[in-house]
């Protein structure tokens, strides 16, 4: 594979691959509020943006891992699921923990339908079983003692039990699809996240490493503001006791006074869900002029 280099000629460029598919818009969303502003086009798989040391490609999450392992890739976003179905050997950055449709982890689950006499991994000797995740199950079923067989899904996996196959090994958020499907799940094999990988070579570059490094702090902070806001008050220095008493910051409130004496000006994050029940608790305290705006990053 050989990445396109028609969007720049800057000499210093990191190779990145960002996952096409479930995970694309959250991901461009994601580095938007990071800093990066990326444009992509249904004609390429090449996207540009506006930082001219990115060289982008979009890739199947699927495949990332291994083309970071061979240095194709300088680095990828792609889940630890697939990291571990290719038994990719890369360097983690980060654990960036978003998804296509929540911030939960992406679970893989053995599931049945709701009748079947399976109840675990001991009741699938001699069975069969289809999934997506054809090496990480087989890791399973051998740490269990069992031999099964396990084939490869290509997709609509929950329709194929119980006619085609006996169970399924499928990747779900919520569990509201095989729930859906008549299915119930009765095993955990693995909580995936989504991260930051690099290949070894790269990441031993002094400069390469600093630049994935930032990307790894912006991209951070950026989902840890994305469920906080900020709030900005004003309140007599009479209050002030009251108010600190009421306020869930992040560490201590910033606490300022205002050209008359007798007022101060508070500042703090909170979470999102909070502000709802928490402004007029504040404004019953003395609190006024309280401003709420939303933040792009929270760097720790």
């Amino acid at each position: 594979m050989k990445l396109s280099t028609e969007h720049s000629s800057n000499a210093r460029q990191l190779r990145i691959g960002l996952p096409k598919g479930s995970l694309q818009d959250a991901t461009i969303r994601m580095m938007k509020r990071a800093g990066w502003s990326i444009n992509v086009s249904d004609r390429s798989y090449f996207p540009s943006s506006d930082d001219d040391e990115l060289s982008i490609v979009l890739l199947r999450a699927q495949e990332i891992p291994r083309y970071v392992q061979d240095g194709v890739l300088d680095c990828g976003i792609t889940g630890f699921d697939n990291v571990l179905e290719c038994d990719a050997d890369v360097h983690e950055i980060a654990e960036l923990i978003y998804s296509k449709a929540t911030s939960r982890p992406y679970r893989w689950v053995l599931a049945v339908p709701n009748d079947s006499p399976i109840s675990g991994p001991k009741d699938l000797q001699g069975k069969r079983i289809s999934t997506e995740l054809v090496n990480v199950t087989k890791r399973y079923l051998e740490k269990h003692g069992v031999v099964a067989d396990v084939e490869f899904s290509w997709g609509a996996t929950e329709v194929k039990v119980p006619d085609l196959v006996d169970a399924i090994v499928e990747g779900t958020e919520t569990g509201s699809t095989l729930r859906a499907h008549g299915l119930k799940i009765v095993d955990e094999l693995l909580s995936s996240t989504t991260r930051l990988i690099a290949n070894h070579a790269a990441w031993n570059d002094e400069w390469k490493q600093s630049k994935m490094q930032n990307m790894a702090t912006l991209m951070l902070g950026a989902m840890q503001a994305e469920s906080k806001v900020g709030l900005k008050m004003n309140a007599p220095q009479s209050a002030l006791e009251n108010i600190i008493a009421l306020l869930p910051a992040m560490r201590t409130p910033t606490i300022s006074h205002l050209s008359n004496s007798d007022w101060i000006a508070l500042e703090i994050i909170a979470e999102e869900k909070q502000v709802r029940d928490l402004i007029p608790l504040l404004k019953s305290a003395g609190a006024t002029a309280i401003i709420e705006y939303p933040l792009n990053k929270v760097i720790p």
